[in-house]
């Protein structure tokens, strides 16, 4: 549904988490890993304990005033260079922090705990390889615990680099089962490097421990990524039903579409709006699956709604550009408006332009209007500049210049179009026919002739406009995950 880093790094939140090491530590809520003196040691100084007290109790400034003449007094001691550290940390001064974590792991270069306070202290500074050392090492002081191989796992998450973190996410459920988040993010990590089997067994075994609509939901994704769609369908309804949010109603419902089950789709998607009256994302799921089952009145209405939502959004205006041709005369009237408004706010969008060319061109094939032809051309050209491997574009350029018999005009769009696409079979059959109105038989007679070839191996139109209607999904959820 999205791309897998982006994802990956949005469900697990990596740096947060890492990041929440420290600030819970800062909060006091980690009282043995700070600066907690050993039993063979002489009792802390008052004044030490008094910071400790303060930091505790995140009083900051207090704590920090009374450590630095400590650590002045004592350079080396490692609770003291700790503590400071940890104290800057929690005000977000970095910069100053990393000084003290630094001389804290150089004191105690076996402590792990110290070596992930400043790993993740670098990482808030976007040292990253440096931080990846510090992670690295600790996982290596404490091969089979937990917080060393969740820490490592979830900044290689966050740097992006999901195929490393899966072992030591790995290692981290061994070392706790029981712990969701580390679960998760093992889960999503293997899905997106593509160890669909493991993230489904580790998705279930998650499951009945502790059921949740984005264990579902996530597991709805592995299995519509194994192609087993009816089980998808399932565990996105599982979801819905758990927690109907907006983007959960959204992934059942497209499921639905791209399993071809329009009138369920439609009743989901219905419910949704219902539930979520201002929701574009909603209002676009609707639109397609009422365009699939052929309602294309209503299905462009849904678009208009969503466009009306988000008027900025030209996702709805693509999707309605697509029905202009099964829309009535005064629907399609309303798809020609929208089109050319949005383009009058200075939009430079190759897509819209051709969307608004064919719905004008079809228009024109039944009510003539004297230099429409010309509109048109002039939308075609721009959609071309925009997007120069546009091949419909110049297909649709060719057929304008052919309509009036421009043949040499129309010859070099259509060589154009097929010079993007060789697969595009109607460039093929088009330009055979004006090369065959040229006078260019022999050429023309070698054009059919791929058409031919081409059409025998392309789907027939009702799986043509399934393709399509798989197309709208994917295009609304990437914009979704961007």
């Amino acid at each position: 549904m999205s791309t897998s880093v982006g994802r990956v790094a949005k469900q697990a939140s990596a740096l947060a988490v890492l990041l929440g090491y420290l600030a819970c530590v800062a909060a006091g809520s980690s009282a043995q890993q700070v600066s907690s003196p050993q039993h063979n040691q002489k009792p802390p100084d008052r004044r030490f304990l008094a910071a400790l007290a303060a930091y505790r109790a995140q009083q900051y400034e207090t704590a920090q005033k009374q450590l630095v003449p400590l650590v002045q007094s004592a350079p080396q001691n490692f609770e003291y260079n700790e503590l400071l550290g940890l104290v800057y940390v929690a005000e977000g001064r970095h910069e100053q922090a990393n000084p003290f974590l630094a001389k804290a792991v150089r004191l105690k270069p076996n402590e792990p705990e110290a070596r992930t306070e400043l790993a993740t202290n670098l990482l808030a500074l976007h040292r990253n390889d440096e931080a990846e050392v510090q992670f690295k090492k600790a996982v290596a002081l404490q091969p089979a615990g937990y917080d060393a191989n969740h820490n490592l796992g979830e900044f290689y998450i966050q740097a992006g680099k999901i195929a490393n973190a899966v072992p030591y996410l790995k290692r981290a459920q061994v070392a706790d089962p029981s712990t969701y988040n580390n679960g998760y993010d093992l889960a999503l990590a293997l899905e997106q490097v593509g160890k669909l089997d493991d993230a489904r067994t580790q998705l279930e075994a998650l499951i009945a421990k502790h059921e949740s609509a984005e264990l579902h939901s996530l597991l709805g994704e592995v299995e519509e990524k194994s192609r087993n769609y009816v089980a998808s369908a399932a565990q996105y309804e599982q979801a819905a039903r758990l927690d109907p949010s907006e983007q959960n109603i959204f992934n059942w419902g497209a499921e639905l579409i791209l399993h071809q089950t329009f009138t369920a789709a439609i009743e989901v998607f219905r419910a949704g709006t219902e539930r979520f009256p201002q929701s574009a994302q909603l209002q676009n799921g609707l639109g397609i699956a009422l365009y699939g089952a052929g309602q294309t009145d209503d299905a462009v209405r849904a678009f208009l709604r969503a466009s009306d939502m988000v008027p900025s959004d030209p996702l709805p205006l693509t999707f309605m550009g697509k029905a202009c041709d099964g829309a009535s005369p005064a629907i399609a009237d309303q798809i020609r408006s929208r089109l050319q408004s949005f383009l009058n706010r200075g939009s430079q969008s190759a897509e819209l332009d051709y969307c608004l060319a064919t719905c004008l061109w079809r228009t024109n094939q039944t009510q003539l209007t004297p230099g429409l032809n010309n509109r048109v051309e002039a939308l075609l050209k721009h959609a071309s500049m925009l997007d120069p491997r546009y091949a419909d574009a110049y297909l649709e350029l060719g057929n304008v210049y052919s309509d009036q018999h421009k043949y040499p005009e129309a010859i070099e769009a259509y060589e154009q179009a097929i010079k993007i696409d060789p697969n595009l079979a109607n460039a093929h059959y088009r330009l055979g026919q004006a090369l065959a109105r040229s006078g260019n038989e022999a050429r023309a007679q070698a054009e059919l002739a791929t058409f031919e070839r081409l059409r025998k191996s392309e789907s027939d139109e009702k799986q043509k406009e399934q393709s399509q209607i798989q197309q709208f999904v994917y295009t609304i959820r990437k914009a979704d995950a961007n």
